[in-house]
């Protein structure tokens, strides 16, 4: 009898210790799953992160709306990505309305002029200035060009300096630089030229008008008749001389 309550006993404590042990390797492996699931979360975070980081294809900002450098996309009702009409306020703001009255003809020009030179309206007092350039805006550049289909430099300076201040230019911005005056930058004002030199030591390639706070009015190659500042980088490399032309009588 003794001696089997004795291997009664051993067993239960054998027992105990089993079942113990069922337990620590229970919240062990309970402990180690969570950990697991917790690493796994963060490193598909960090993954995510990093892909997020490193591929800016697509940016999600708001629910149901992506959007891509450049481009802008929304989930339509199928949850398909369809691009965005873009806004083009900007084009209509670049073209005056044809309903406005003469008072209000001028006030637009003000402002889309103060606008692109940033300053103030009340201080552009030379309107057919801004009438003869916002005819040309947005003309395509054009070597050779002198029509509303493409023109060049040369042929814009030529145009608007005959129309505007009664000067007669050469046609080339070589033969313009040969004909103006040379100044220096602290006498510039507007309607003098502007002369450039963009393709290397070469003979004077560009030219624009002066107009106000280091902006000048030209015909781009890029952008077509535009206005320009001075103080970018590009035309800072490039700037060669400042001219005048009086006007002939």
């Amino acid at each position: 009898m003794l001696k089997n309550k004795v291997l009664n006993i051993l067993l239960l404590f054998v027992l105990v210790i089993a079942l113990d042990s069922c337990t620590t390797l229970k919240n062990v492996s309970s402990t180690f799953k969570t950990n697991f699931k917790n690493g796994m979360v963060s490193k598909q975070k960090d993954s995510y992160d990093q892909s997020s980081m490193m591929d800016t294809s697509s940016i999600d900002f708001l629910d149901n709306i992506s959007v891509t450098p450049g481009s802008n996309y929304i989930k339509n009702g199928s949850g398909k990505m369809v691009t965005e009409k873009k806004n083009n306020m900007a084009t209509k703001y670049d073209v005056m309305p044809s309903n406005l009255s003469e008072g209000e003809k001028l006030n637009w020009l003000q402002l889309k002029y103060s606008l692109r030179m940033d300053i103030p309206a009340e201080s552009i007092t030379n309107i057919p200035l801004l009438q003869k350039i916002d005819e040309w805006w947005g003309t395509p550049y054009s070597l050779g060009g002198s029509t509303k289909n493409g023109v060049d430099c040369s042929y814009f300076t030529f145009d608007v300096m005959k129309e505007v201040y009664k000067v007669n230019l050469k046609r080339t911005a070589a033969e313009q630089y040969d004909q103006s005056s040379k100044i220096e930058w602290n006498n510039l004002k507007e309607g003098d030229l502007i002369f450039f030199k963009t393709e290397g030591r070469r003979n004077i390639s560009h030219v624009g008008i002066y107009l106000a706070n280091n902006k000048f009015a030209h015909a781009s190659n890029s952008q077509g008749v535009t206005i320009s500042d001075l103080a970018d980088p590009y035309w800072q490399r490039r700037l060669y001389s400042l001219g005048r032309v009086a006007a002939q009588n």
